[in-house]
């Protein structure tokens, strides 16, 4: 039997499973997406093909609590579950808790290790050498509600990016599991299961003062770190006064004795810098605002020395 859904969401992962879903026999009875960009929204331009009612909402709180015409707004959608699938947006209780089958939330961890916003970044910073999804309900702190699905055994190579990590492995996976979940709801075999706090972690956002390389640290470390923060925020290190942002990175096999953060040479695009006692090669930079460049285009010439 389908369900009226409420979608919260954005982007290609939002678009598919809002799709998938309604091509299941689901009713959309509203999609709510981030307000307009520079970028056409891939589940707003769904919405308005498919005829779905549209939202787009920067916020749903005022003075922390929930705005009221908003909440009476979706509510006369009469959803029976809302679906999240890659949201940012914060909801009320009074939306999350309405619907008869509440909220279902996509994350890309094996909950409960790596709640928080994010959580691809982290995995690969941290060096996690497995990754998986979870499709939980929402209640309760940040990704700590009842598990309805989650899928494991997703291998984090030593050449991931976050970008990697999400695209190529996380993402199909994720909207199979999204998919599911909602299949076991609206059948009424779902079965929830608690999150154990044995093994719960929660990182904050990968903000610059994470993103900045400290150049002491191993070269392992510092190239899970621009792996991390690719494609973005990009690794941050100086030059000649001047902030610069690294993105892509690989370890080098053999010693290396140049002081860290000594620029070696260049290899085809990318950069061959001094890191730990290896070394590094970083594919691309980005200088002040521009775009980001192939980091043997971006003027960093062998010789200097970053700085942290």
């Amino acid at each position: 039997m389908g369900l009226r859904i409420a979608i919260f969401g954005q982007a290609l992962f939002g678009r598919e499973v809002s799709e998938r879903l309604a091509d299941a026999g689901h009713e959309v009875v509203g999609v709510y997406a981030p307000p307009g960009g520079s970028r056409p929204d891939p589940l707003a331009a769904l919405a308005d093909q498919r005829g779905w009612r549209l939202f787009r909402y920067e916020r749903f709180r005022r003075k922390g609590s929930a705005i009221p015409e908003l909440v009476d707004e979706y509510r006369s959608l009469g959803a029976e579950l809302n679906v999240m699938p890659f949201t940012t947006a914060i909801l009320p209780e009074p939306i999350v808790n309405h619907p008869t089958h509440g909220s279902l939330c996509f994350h890309p961890s094996v909950l409960p290790a790596y709640r928080g916003g994010a959580a691809l970044a982290w995995q690969i910073i941290l060096g996690a050498r497995e990754s998986g999804v979870s499709v939980f309900r929402v209640e309760g702190g940040v990704d700590a509600g009842p598990i309805a699905v989650q899928k494991r055994g997703v291998a984090i190579s030593g050449t991931d990016t976050t970008a990697s990590l999400y695209f190529d492995k996380l993402y199909p996976l994720g909207v199979e599991a999204m998919v599911e979940a909602v299949s076991l709801v609206a059948d009424g075999t779902v079965q929830f299961t608690d999150q154990s706090e044995d093994g719960a972690s929660f990182q904050g956002l990968v903000t610059d003062s994470v993103a900045r390389i400290d150049w002491s640290r191993s070269a392992e470390e510092i190239d899970r770190l621009i792996r991390g923060c690719t494609p973005g925020p990009g690794a941050i290190a100086e030059h000649a006064g001047e902030i610069v942002r690294l993105f892509g990175s690989r370890l080098l096999d053999g010693d290396c004795d140049a002081p860290a953060g000594t620029v070696l040479c260049s290899e085809g695009d990318e950069l061959v810098i001094a890191a730990g006692r290896s070394r590094i090669a970083v594919s691309k930079i980005r200088r002040r605002e521009g775009g980001k460049l192939a980091a043997a285009a971006a003027g960093v010439e062998p010789g200097v020395r970053l700085g942290s």
